[in-house]
């Protein structure tokens, strides 16, 4: 058995493991699951596939940094347009913001 790179406690399994990204399904793929910390590995061409779904579905690159700005007396957020073209925002839509845990999360 091969113990985890990760964590070192855990050994690795054997799964069919979904793989999801923002949220999106992008299917179920062969790995291996560390059984103590979680982690799943896949090698170089199941990764391929999971890379080319995500780009079929328009979410590949969709994860972007962006800047806290000053508004007045209020902190803003600029939404990249990548973004708010993947979720059809519209200038003057209501959103619902509110946190959750330690992250920031905005609902439309």
């Amino acid at each position: 058995m091969t113990k985890c790179p990760i964590c070192e406690k855990g050994t690795l399994k054997k799964v069919i493991e979904e793989h999801k990204m923002f949220g999106v399904s992008l299917g179920k793929y062969p790995g291996e699951k560390c059984t103590n910390c979680r982690e799943v590995f896949t090698d170089g061409s199941v990764m391929a596939k999971i890379e080319a779904v995500a780009k079929q579905k328009g979410i590949w690159g969709l994860g972007k940094k962006t800047k806290i700005a000053k508004a007045g007396n209020s902190l803003a957020v600029r939404i990249p347009q990548e973004i708010a073209k993947y979720l059809k925002l519209k200038i003057g839509e209501e959103a619902y913001i509110h946190p959750e845990q330690n992250k920031l999360v905005i609902e439309v």
